[in-house]
């Protein structure tokens, strides 16, 4: 029986790019880094988070699983502190939505460097 989410795979044309983008702009932090011949994957996450996030390289793995769909999985992050980090997003010119209210709660989206668009939510 599954009891939670654990990883999440994002595919990503340029690993040290995606690397430098969720540490330096949403401050994630590396956890990991592992090399097994010339697979490379990164795994990633906020302080404390129970699920992290496992950078692989798009072509590689494209190349040893043709049959693989490599497109954005859709995350949902949660804030605890939403009108700040949509500021500091803003800021450090990422590019962000705007803010919109939903039933569930306020949500925005941003993208990465690769234009993988992600969003993240202020829950009720």
């Amino acid at each position: 029986m599954i009891s939670k989410l654990g990883q999440v795979m994002l595919y990503v044309k340029n690993q040290d790019q995606a690397v430098k983008f969720w540490t330096e702009k949403l401050g994630f932090s590396v956890i990991a880094e592992e090399k097994n011949g010339d697979m490379r994957w990164i795994e990633i996450a906020p302080k404390g988070a129970e699920t992290s996030i496992v950078l692989h390289n798009k072509a590689f793995v494209a190349q040893m699983e043709p049959e693989l769909n490599l497109g954005t999985p859709s995350l949902m992050f949660f804030s605890e502190h939403f009108d700040q980090l949509h500021n500091d997003l803003f800021n450090q010119n990422v590019k962000v939505g705007e803010i919109v209210n939903t039933p569930s709660g306020r949500v925005f989206n941003f993208a990465d460097d690769e234009e993988n668009y992600f969003a993240v939510m202020e829950r009720k």
